[in-house]
């Protein structure tokens, strides 16, 4: 009788370290950490971690078999340890879209998989528009357009409504004048030249998101909201580029979908999602006719709930076949 899995560890493969780290000069502004992990001769994936601002993680290795795969991560502009640390300047989606290129010419890779999630879903679905013949199947999570509806979803009023506890520190950290444009309101204060109002900002945006990213609240992603070195990196570039509409038209991804529908996708997506919910999903997924869609029905937002990473590694094992 098959047992069902209750924590990462029996889902995920072991923790590995890279075998190979650098940084790359992108421009005279911008440097960006690299890694790569598993196997040097294994089909390569590149993983686009979410944010914007958020940073790679070693856990993110752990969603591939080591002795298949060659994978590779890098922290985006202003995050992680890439360089000048939470700098807005010259960073746009198409300034990270370079970026992914750069390094896949970089690193010799003809051609690889996509995997990314929430935000990651975003850039890597922008770059295999930019860049269809580099992408062998795209395999992503907690499907997010950056739509002005998708914004005004999580960070204006809807979420709101499930989890008001969580929300009421996130609103009323803004006087009541400014509360009708919420992301500008924190745009002005993580923009601010005072340290402090920056850091105070960045802590309520960072635990605001912290707080929903799961389908039951765990108390460890709350703490990411007390770690300034990240809140502040995240909620900073985050916010720029959601003030932005990530420097793309509206819509833009729905809008070139045939420029991909040929690639193979697998998306994954909780039913709980409260960050992405699952109308996106359901959207792209629709006009990508060789995707394959699973909506997990007990999870949320989280690549860490231990039903997506189930996901997640059942699509990253087959993935290898195509």
């Amino acid at each position: 009788m098959s047992t069902i899995p209750q924590v990462l560890d029996d889902v995920l493969y072991p923790k590995i370290e890279p075998y190979l780290e650098g940084m790359l000069s992108v421009s005279d502004h911008h440097t960006i950490a690299w890694e790569c992990a598993g196997n040097p001769e294994g089909i390569p994936v590149i993983v686009i971690h979410g944010g914007p601002g958020g940073g790679s993680q070693p856990s993110y290795r752990q969603y591939f078999d080591p002795q298949k795969w060659n994978i590779i991560q890098f922290d985006q502009r202003g995050c992680g340890k890439s360089t000048p640390y939470a700098s807005l300047e010259e960073n746009t989606t198409n300034h990270l879209v370079s970026d992914i290129e750069a390094l896949r010419k970089h690193l010799n890779v003809e051609t690889w998989h996509v995997f990314g999630g929430s935000w990651g879903s975003t850039l890597s679905l922008i770059y295999g528009i930019s860049h269809p013949k580099r992408v062998r199947s795209f395999i992503l999570r907690g499907i997010f357009m950056c739509r002005r509806s998708e914004l005004n979803w999580f960070y204006q009023e809807g979420a709101s409504h499930v989890f008001p506890d969580a929300f009421e520190p996130y609103l009323n950290h803004i006087p009541k004048d400014e509360q009708h444009a919420l992301i500008s309101a924190y745009y002005r204060r993580l923009t601010s030249d005072d340290v402090e109002v920056r850091r105070n900002a960045a802590k309520e945006w960072t635990r605001w998101e912290m707080a929903t990213s799961r389908l039951l609240p765990d108390p460890e992603y709350l703490d990411k909201a007390e770690d300034l070195d990240f809140a502040v990196a995240f909620a900073r570039i985050e916010c720029h580029y959601f003030i932005n509409a990530i420097f793309v038209e509206e819509a833009y991804i729905l809008n070139n979908t045939r420029t991909i529908e040929e690639i193979p996708t697998v998306i994954v997506q909780g039913r709980y999602d409260m960050v992405c919910p699952v109308k996106s999903a359901w959207e792209l997924h629709k006009q990508l006719p060789n995707s394959n869609l699973h909506i997990i029905p007990d999870a949320g937002h989280s690549m860490g709930e231990v039903p997506i990473a189930k996901a997640l590694v059942e699509a990253t094992d087959s993935a290898e076949k195509m």
